[in-house]
């Protein structure tokens, strides 16, 4: 079962500073460099990136002190006001308000404690491969500050959405903090009613959680856990390092948006005449102009196809398996629902079975992932390489891979628009 608390957080105030936290939110951590946080600084001195963000780039651990200062800022705003710790438990209603494809949305979230636990023997489970990737930065970061500074990002089935609408009888007409950030608006409330939280947390009791972002941030959490027992010795069942911070959203929510991220072979020039005498691949013309018109393209084609685009302004053209079930004997130790995707399609057979044996002498090549279409046709042309266009992934194949306890392919997904950085901190001291 999927363990979820309400938390005192500890956020920006509001009264008498104003509600509104555009110039303090800032991106996910993991997306900035040094040149973005210069820049959220230079905008406000008290940008979140501040105690975020204390070492640059975060791909390991930085020198003790960068971690001390973070504390010590972290410390400061506490005791000067900037920020506060709220007195009684709450979770934290989380609303984004952005366009997409000039379509509005609104994605409607909460903020609560997720139990700990391994993935895969309860009721958490990661939803796609993900890269080894350092986890020593955001170790440093959560020993100095004793806190959980971003959340990860978990969903949960509720076909009937039936949390969003519970939460939302319990709001306040006006936000406790409002931000804008990148073009979207996001909005916070606290929800610190016991029978709301109570009935919330039953009906997620019953649901998986699946990872959507922020793996590893869920794995540093187990990381400062067991450091923290080696420190103190065993905890207390409830307490906050037995936990990590999560944002909670239903997979039927409809303001969550995926979008595809394309893949990108520099220098490796793929042509449509290795394709032609594949029996299991078919080979189509695709008009040229706009790289997601393109894209657009790929749909009536069916849900495996992938464009194509030869560098140099040498044109596109799509492939698909000429039968559903071509990975069914290359791979059958994984789902049927894994089987059935286009990445999988992509790399399990284009790739691993045709572009490495043909172009790169069996060696695997290096694969770029961008989420724009147009900027993986610029990649392609500056490198002298290949560009494949995937379709996104849709919410049904994703939550067909994880009921049959499967993982997508590394880049599957991409949740747009970013959770904000700054609403809420999740203590982890008692």
């Amino acid at each position: 079962m999927s363990e979820i608390r309400a938390f005192p957080a500890i956020r920006y105030a509001t009264i008498p500073a104003g509600r509104d936290l555009s110039t303090r939110l800032a991106p996910p951590y993991d997306v900035l460099d040094g040149e973005d946080k210069r820049a959220l600084l230079e905008r406000d001195p008290r940008n979140f990136v501040k105690i975020d963000l204390p070492h640059v780039p975060p791909k390991g651990a930085g020198p003790e002190e960068a971690y001390a200062a973070a504390s010590r800022q972290l410390n400061a705003w506490l005791a000067d006001g900037t920020l506060v710790r709220d007195a009684e438990p709450a979770v934290y209603v989380y609303h984004q308000h952005y366009q997409h494809a000039g379509t509005k949305y609104v994605r409607k979230m909460f903020f609560a404690r997720l139990r700990l636990e391994p993935f895969g023997t309860g009721s958490v489970f990661p939803h796609e491969r993900t890269f080894g990737g350092p986890k020593e930065d955001r170790l440093c970061l959560t020993k100095a500050t004793g806190a959980n500074l971003s959340p990860i990002f978990g969903l949960y089935q509720d076909a009937g959405n039936r949390v969003a609408q519970r939460l939302e009888q319990a709001l306040g007409a006006e936000p406790l903090a409002i931000g804008t950030l990148d073009g979207v608006e996001n909005r916070i409330w606290a929800v610190a009613d016991s029978a709301t939280i109570d009935e919330v947390a039953g009906f997620v009791r019953a649901k998986a959680t699946y990872i959507a972002d922020g793996h590893h941030r869920y794995s540093t959490g187990m990381m400062y856990r067991d450091w923290l027992i080696g420190q103190e010795g065993a905890l207390p069942d409830d307490h906050p390092a037995n936990f990590v911070l999560c944002v909670f959203c239903a997979m039927e929510d409809p303001g969550l948006l995926i979008l595809p991220t394309h893949r990108v072979l520099p220098g490796v020039a793929v042509a449509a005449d290795m394709f032609e005498a594949d029996e299991r691949v078919e080979v189509l013309p695709l008009e040229a102009g706009n790289p997601e018109e393109v894209v657009r393209q790929l749909e009536p084609l069916g849900p495996q196809a992938v464009a194509v685009y030869i560098a140099n302004g040498r044109g596109y053209f799509a492939l698909r398996p000429r039968q559903r079930g071509i990975l069914d004997d290359l791979e059958p130790d994984r789902s049927a629902a894994w089987r059935a995707l286009g990445l999988a399609f992509l790399h399990a057979y284009l790739l691993d079975r045709t572009v490495t044996p043909k172009l790169c002498s069996a060696t695997s090549p290096a694969v770029r992932y961008v989420k724009s279409a147009a900027a993986a046709i610029g990649e392609a042309d500056q490198t002298n390489g290949t560009a494949f266009l995937m379709q996104a992934t849709t919410m049904e194949e994703l939550r067909g891979v994880c009921e049959a306890s499967d993982l997508m392919p590394q880049k599957s997904t991409y949740f747009y628009p970013k959770l904000a950085s700054g609403l809420v901190i999740n203590p982890l001291t008692q």
